[in-house]
């Protein structure tokens, strides 16, 4: 763990443990490549701005990304965090200095098995932003697995599908790939696996999908940078079909070459 290239004090990441306030993206890196790396760095651009009004040193950051995955075994899971430690709680919008937090973590080892989802209703602050604020949705991920589920799979208010705790979600509808249009995180694994749909030349949607509905349809996956495409097996009990453009659309996704880091 690193903080702008250099071991960090506990007390530097003080102010990250007890308000939470910031935002991060996480990316598997293989022998210094990265796939969607601009995607990535688009989003830590765009929600530096969001969160602290200021514009964020992208190839500083690729730097200290590099330098991390360099020191680690590859593949590796590499989390860039960008907050800042001074903050004021009483003022948190005077003179912002964001700081750049690298960590890293071994890369799964084993394909992940599928998933059994549980409905939960439940909206994250800010969806469109990847906070570091993580307690509603991980308290709704231990609710669900209470239940018997693997993870969560959250529904609106309105009773639509948005998205999970740390991923998105497809649906497959008569061979097209439908996105739930809801509030959620534009999950850069799920624009990479638009690309793998056009390669196959699989019909690309977004509409809404309403929790109920959920079950009805050919199959569903989810998806994030570590785990790729992983299939759900069921949304609240129900048994989804497992589809065999699931496995196509994830080895498409894993023939997308990484970008150098």
């Amino acid at each position: 763990m690193e903080l702008n290239g250099r071991p960090v004090s506990t007390g530097e990441i003080a102010g990250l443990a007890l308000y939470g306030y910031g935002h991060f993206t996480t990316m598997l890196v293989t022998d210094l490549r990265v796939r969607g790396l601009d995607l990535h760095m688009e989003r830590l651009s765009r929600d530096c701005q969001t969160l602290f009004g200021t514009l964020l040193d992208i190839p500083r950051v690729r730097e200290l990304a590099r330098r991390a995955a360099r020191a680690h075994p590859s593949p590796s899971v590499v989390r860039v965090t960008v907050f800042d430690p001074g903050m004021d709680l009483a003022r948190p919008g005077s003179r912002p200095l964001p700081q750049i937090l690298v960590t890293t973590r071994p890369a799964p080892g084993a394909r992940p098995s599928p998933v059994r989802l549980g409905t939960r209703p439940f909206a994250r602050d800010t969806p469109q932003v990847k906070g570091t604020g993580m307690f509603g949705a991980i308290r709704q991920r231990r609710a669900a697995q209470m239940d018997g589920f693997d993870d969560a799979l959250f529904v609106g208010v309105d009773g639509r599908v948005s998205e999970g705790p740390t991923w998105n979600i497809g649906f497959l509808d008569g061979g097209g790939l439908v996105w739930p249009q809801a509030p959620c995180l534009p999950g850069v694994t799920a624009q990479l696996v638009d690309r793998a749909a056009d390669s196959l030349s699989v019909r690309v949607s977004t509409r809404p999908v309403a929790g109920a509905a959920s079950t009805r349809v050919s199959g569903a996956f989810v998806t994030n940078a570590t785990t790729g495409v992983r299939p759900v097996t069921s949304i609240d009990g129900i048994h989804l079909p497992q589809s065999a453009l699931i496995h196509k659309l994830a080895a498409a996704y894993r023939d997308i070459p990484g970008d150098p880091l």
